[in-house]
């Protein structure tokens, strides 16, 4: 298979769908591989990486997509580039379609097959190539807020971990998925009170055996939510629901009672976010404030720590692009029910149920056209 690598174009992305090492793995493989020109430069993966792996360079993103057979990106698809795709064209990346009409659109038009990292299953449960990036994020979430609680970014001046005879701050951490279990240890590091939210109280349990009496866990309901976010000098939101619209689980009525100089972050502001005050941010400009709250909700978290986050995502994306290239599309998903579960837009329909609803399209199973 010729499988294509274009230069990610979005705001401040710096990411890169293949580093040299999966690159060599396509290639003993027997596959070609073309990488746009400057692809992972700016994290350090040079042009002559790429060739040394056995890559083939060229100029421009529009020659990639219209030779390649299988696109491989990080983020959604911009505008421009949903217009160079074609009918039968793997497009494997993370989309995010849920709140992003104007995308889905795009890609049912363009014929294409799209493959979003972020709805292929596990064999053990859970969405392994969203976990990486939960991952980063989670963790850059407290990091964030901690520099934006300072006065000279807005903030209300205070130190997360307090000192000797001045009380730590608070940071109430909703959902103990993957980006806030990985909040809370960066949280409990530095020495902050905190207090996380869940509904799954066996999620709970074991974090409550992990860090004991460090954090206070607290069954998640409109009652809890509401009393750990008037107390918390910085909230972090990170809930999920796989493929679907985040659910808005703070109101702009509790933002509005929120401590003046309070941040929240908001990781799933890819998925529309769950503040009713939050939209996207980039990297560029990533704050706003709401009421005397600062909202940081940047769209590409991880893409601020791009190295670190390309080579997280690959360990996770290689295994199921090397199956696409050697088996091709319909065999690759027949085959293994998990990537299944990541065909979103296929061929001019929507495969993913959630998606479909929430947009207004009609769900085609994906079984229907995989021959």
């Amino acid at each position: 298979m010729l499988v294509g690598v274009p230069k990610e174009i979005k705001n401040q992305e710096s990411r890169v769908g293949l580093t040299p090492a999966s690159v060599k793995e396509l290639v003993l493989r027997g596959h070609q591989v073309l990488v746009q020109k400057n692809a992972g430069a700016a994290i350090g993966l040079s042009d002559a990486m790429y060739e040394g792996a056995g890559a083939t360079i060229v100029e421009a993103a529009s020659e990639i997509f219209a030779r390649a057979e299988m696109i491989v990106k990080v983020k959604e698809p911009q505008p421009e580039e949903c217009a160079m795709l074609r009918k039968d064209q793997i497009l494997y990346t993370y989309l995010h379609l849920a709140p992003d009409p104007e995308q889905t659109k795009a890609l049912v038009e363009s014929g294409a097959v799209c493959i979003a990292y972020e709805t292929i299953t596990g064999a053990n449960g859970g969405l392994p190539l969203l976990a990486p990036m939960s991952e980063v994020a989670g963790r850059m979430s407290i990091q964030a807020g901690a520099a934006h609680l300072e006065k000279s970014k807005g903030g209300m001046g205070l130190l997360l971990g307090g000192v000797p005879g001045v009380a730590p701050g608070h940071i109430a951490i909703i959902g103990a998925g993957v980006v806030g279990t990985n909040a809370l240890q960066m949280a409990v590091g530095i020495g902050a009170r905190v207090t996380i939210l869940d509904k799954n109280i066996d999620r709970l349990r074991q974090l409550d055996l992990i860090y004991g009496n460090r954090i206070s866990t607290m069954y998640s309901n409109a009652h809890s939510i509401e009393e750990a976010v008037l107390d918390a000098d910085l909230v972090i939101g990170g809930v999920l629901v796989p493929g679907a619209a985040a659910p808005k689980l703070v109101t702009k009525e509790m933002i509005a009672r929120m401590k003046p100089g309070a941040v929240v972050v908001d990781v799933a502001i890819d998925q529309g976010g769950c503040f009713e005050t939050s939209h996207a941010t980039t990297h560029e400009k990533p704050t706003y404030v709401v009421d005397g709250v600062i909202h940081y909700c940047v769209a590409n978290m991880p893409g601020a720590v791009a190295r670190t986050s390309t080579f997280a995502l690959n360990n996770a994306t290689i295994g199921h692009a090397l199956a696409l290239a050697d088996k091709g599309w319909q065999k690759a998903l027949k085959a293994n029910p998990h990537l299944k579960n990541g065909l979103n837009v296929c061929l001019g329909h929507v495969t993913y149920e959630a998606v479909a609803h929430g947009l207004g399209y009609t769900y085609v199973d994906a079984d229907s056209l995989l021959g």
